[in-house]
């Protein structure tokens, strides 16, 4: 399959310009094509992964990609997909996450490759300089204002109101494509499917100002079947930086992903074959409790993003949990790994005997079912079954000083945590 063959077998092209002309130019020729990312934040979140992982898929089929960090456009704000204006932030963060987020970048674009070297580029490079004489004169006066009160993500705001600021957003990205395309020969740029109105922006400015044609291309923005918002979980969005979200917890995200997605997601987001696809999508037919892709998933995503030695251990924490060989984990794993199952925090003076600390966590409602658990083996603490109701549990007993993990039964843990003197 060629690109576009592949993006379409694996549900990835969604609007196309020229599908023809396109379909002939990445056959003919190895072109430049860019994504831009406005840097909100001082990550990126799994929402960018589909544009990122779209880039490499046009670098590894020999394409020269370009990641087009929002250094100036971070600062006004994109309306796609916004019910109320977002919050400006000042010149010194935008530009501090703006290097951050190089950073990250660079851990899926080969720069380095003889024939097709990927680049980082910053609007900002371009549009600090420019006045507001030249923005108005040299780009504004091509873009008419009925098709602007048309694009979707205008329209969509009028009724709330939208700001002169984020009203000119869309000739700030489309100013991007055309300074990208005269300076790197840059014809096809790609996004999220609530990008068309932008980048069609750009293609149109590029043909009023050059008189020569370039491409678009978006993705669909991804759903999960469930109804819920895709790379949101409980505890917030889904960071490709590990300080703000644990690789472990990163991990457990696909891991935990639903029968009815994850052969979607295997295709969006992991480089596998589609013979490959296909054999863990009958895997999962054929005994969907193995999660045998599920785990390819996780694993695959989670190498790309944060390496293989940091999935290796991911994967043992989440051996922990079937196991409850907890015993060498440190106090900061314990926090990662049982993170959200019922907890108590208890004064150092707490009775420390084993019926008191089940009532504590609320393993058992009461000492008679304490006992009883305990007698019939029910019960472990950090991964030693427990079957003496009178055991005590000293100081240096407990994880770090400060832990002891309750397992009650094959599934249901339950932490607890000795307050310091």
């Amino acid at each position: 399959m060629n690109i576009l063959e592949d993006l379409e077998y694996r549900g990835l092209l969604y609007q196309v310009t020229d599908r023809a002309a396109l379909d002939e130019l990445t056959a003919r020729e190895s072109m430049r094509l860019y994504v831009g990312f406005d840097p909100t934040a001082d990550s990126l979140h799994i929402g960018s992964l589909l544009p990122i992982l779209t880039l490499r898929r046009f670098q590894l089929a020999g394409h020269k990609p370009i990641a087009l960090v929002g250094g100036a456009t971070g600062l006004i704000g994109d309306p796609s997909g916004k019910k109320q204006e977002r919050t400006l932030n000042d010149l010194d963060t935008v530009s501090n996450w703006t290097l951050k987020i190089r950073d990250q970048l660079s851990r899926f674009i080969d720069f380095n490759a003889p024939d097709n070297a990927g680049m980082v580029a910053n609007n900002y490079d371009w549009t600090g300089p420019m006045s507001v004489i030249e923005f108005l004169r040299d780009v504004g006066k091509h873009f008419g204002l009925n098709t602007m009160l048309n694009r979707e993500t205008v329209s969509a705001r009028l009724e709330s109101g939208i700001s002169f600021t984020e009203f000119s957003y869309m000739l700030l990205q489309s100013n991007d494509f055309l300074e990208l395309f005269k300076r790197h020969d840059c014809v096809l740029q790609i996004g999220g499917s609530d990008q068309w109105g932008n980048i069609v922006g750009g293609i149109d400015l590029i043909r009023r100002m050059t008189g020569k044609q370039a491409y678009g291309l978006t993705m669909p923005l991804v759903t999960k079947s469930d109804g819920t918002k895709f790379g949101k979980t409980e505890s917030g969005t889904v960071w490709l930086d590990e300080t703000k979200t644990s690789v472990y917890q990163f991990y457990q995200f696909w891991l935990n992903t639903q029968d009815n997605d994850v052969v979607p997601f295997l295709k969006y987001f992991t480089f596998f074959s589609k013979d490959e696809i296909e054999e863990l999508a009958a895997e999962l037919e054929r005994d969907p409790g193995a999660r045998l892709a599920q785990r390819a998933l996780a694993d695959h995503v989670t190498t790309l993003v944060h390496g293989a030695e940091a999935t290796e251990r991911a994967k043992y924490l989440s051996g922990v949990l079937f196991s409850g060989d907890v015993k060498d984990l440190s106090v900061a794993e314990i926090e990662e790994v049982f993170e959200g199952v019922p907890s108590a925090e208890v004064d150092a003076h707490h009775p420390d005997d084993i019926v008191s600390l089940l009532i504590a966590s609320g393993a058992c409602p009461s000492k008679r079912q304490a006992r009883e658990d305990v007698a019939n083996g029910a019960v472990s603490v950090n991964g030693e079954r427990v079957t003496d109701v009178d055991l005590r549990f000293a100081v240096d007993m407990r994880i770090g000083g400060q832990y002891l993990v309750i397992r009650r039964g094959k599934r249901k843990y339950f932490l607890v945590r000795f307050r310091a003197h």
